[in-house]
């Protein structure tokens, strides 16, 4: 518990400093203290964070659905937003000192030249001496020929320094201009970049086809394709749009069977139930096949699982059944189930099975693929890292999966990391596009 309250108080503590960051760049440094814009832009910095906090918590703690709509599009959008212009701003960072000096040189570089002759003509008058400019030379010179008349000697000026204001007032300027300068980028390139994420995500993902070859696997069902899906995340942003759009583009690649790899939705039976319905359209030769993720223990595991078998979809809890094909299709739950007396459960899944035959396992996270390989399986689909859904969270992603997204071997056994066809939280991806994957197997027998 110690550990627990720790780890908020940092990350408070992170979200914090973060936020002060960006409201000292693109607030009080761009605007007049006082001024409307300002009063504004504090507003603003205090209400998007709470707007963020209760999109995360409002699903968990109970809140009206209406609700979780309300707040879902500003706060997990500002989340977005917020990653992308503190990356902007530091990289404004450096662009920040040579903005200012630039002015700065090109001043000095100018000032003694027009300061020398300015100097020579006050001299020469003193002096009681006219002075011509020498042809095309652009010097100045006295006149020989002429006696200058004789002139009363001229009082200095009293010693003034208006130079000094001017220079402050200057500095200020440059620096004002330079901050809005960087911090507009800055939010121009986080805005498009949101912008363009979000519009990726709206948009439905794309179908990707990938051939596994598998020893095992007889002729017949060499070819033999599986339209893998997860992370469809429907909740109070994705709805009954977004699963009719991916209901759409599996039925389209015209599978032989087709697999939904867990985090189907982010909310209640009660709430999101009609968002589903789209799924009891789906349509493959050998059926629809679902197993657990870990957003559908948040969400009831037991309520989500009766509700897919409604709409024809036939869960795998830690089971298995032999496909007319020639192999196994096996099952495990999430992982997040042990929580709940529950959990993966090889040996229940894969344990007596015949071995010569192959087996392809479909389990929502990656990290199981070690007990995967264990257990003799030939090919495992699976999903929950989003690929990082936005970038640089590959990295992170990366440090807590042993794949991020794509094929990869692990000793005879081979692993699919699908990207997801959702988004979690912001419904933004950069640099991890969302996917729907069309499997075809391929027999070395063939």
């Amino acid at each position: 518990m110690l550990v627990f309250l720790l780890v908020v108080v940092v990350v408070l503590a992170l979200l914090g400093g973060v936020h002060w960051y960006v409201w000292k760049r693109l607030v009080r440094d761009v605007t007049v203290a006082g001024g409307m814009a300002r009063r504004l832009g504090t507003v603003a910095a205090f209400v998007l964070p709470l707007l963020s906090v209760a999109a995360l918590v409002s699903g968990r703690a109970g809140a009206p659905f209406w609700l979780q709509q309300v707040v879902a599009w500003p706060g997990y959008l500002w989340l977005a937003l917020l990653l992308y212009v503190t990356l902007a701003l530091l990289v404004g960072e450096a662009v920040r000192p040579l903005l200012r000096r630039w002015p700065a040189r090109r001043a000095a570089t100018g000032a003694p030249a027009a300061a020398s002759a300015n100097d020579i003509a006050k001299d020469t008058a003193r002096a009681g001496t006219p002075v011509v400019a020498a042809g095309g030379g652009g010097g100045l010179l006295p006149e020989a020929e002429e006696e200058p008349a004789p002139t009363e000697p001229e009082e200095e000026p009293a010693p003034t320094e208006p130079e000094a204001p001017a220079a402050g007032a200057t500095a200020v300027s440059r620096r004002l201009f330079v901050s809005r300068v960087v911090g507009g980028a800055a939010a121009a390139a986080a805005v498009g970049t949101v912008g363009y994420g979000t519009y990726g995500v709206m948009r439905g993902p794309r179908v990707k086809r990938v051939t596994v070859p598998l020893a095992k696997v007889p002729r017949a069902a060499h070819g033999y394709r599986i339209a893998v899906v997860s992370d469809i995340h429907l909740g109070p942003v994705l709805g009954r749009a977004h699963s009719q759009r991916i209901v759409d583009a599996i039925n389209a690649t015209q599978p032989d069977l087709i697999a939904v790899v867990g985090d189907l939705v982010d909310g209640t039976v009660e709430n999101l139930g009609p968002a589903a319905e789209p799924l009891a359209q789906l349509r493959a030769r050998h059926g629809a096949f679902f197993v657990t993720g870990n957003h559908e223990y948040f969400s009831g595991a037991d309520a989500w699982v009766d509700h897919v078998r409604e709409l024809g979809l036939r869960p795998l809890r830690n089971e298995r059944l032999e496909i007319a094909a020639g192999f196994d299709l096996a099952g495990v739950d999430d992982v997040a189930g042990e929580s709940e007396g529950q959990g993966p459960d090889f040996v229940a899944a894969l344990g007596d099975r015949d071995r010569a035959k192959a087996a392809v396992l479909l389990a929502h996270q990656p990290i199981v693929i070690h007990d995967a390989v264990r257990h003799g399986v030939d090919l495992q689909l699976s999903g929950h890292t989003h690929g990082g859904q936005l970038w640089p969270g590959n990295y992170l992603a990366d440090l807590a999966n042993p794949t991020v997204a794509g094929l990869e071997r692990y000793g005879d056994t081979q692993l699919y990391v699908s990207r997801g066809a959702g988004a979690w939280g912001p419904p933004v991806r950069v640099g991890a596009p969302s996917d729907i994957t069309l499997v075809q197997l391929a027999s070395k027998q063939a």
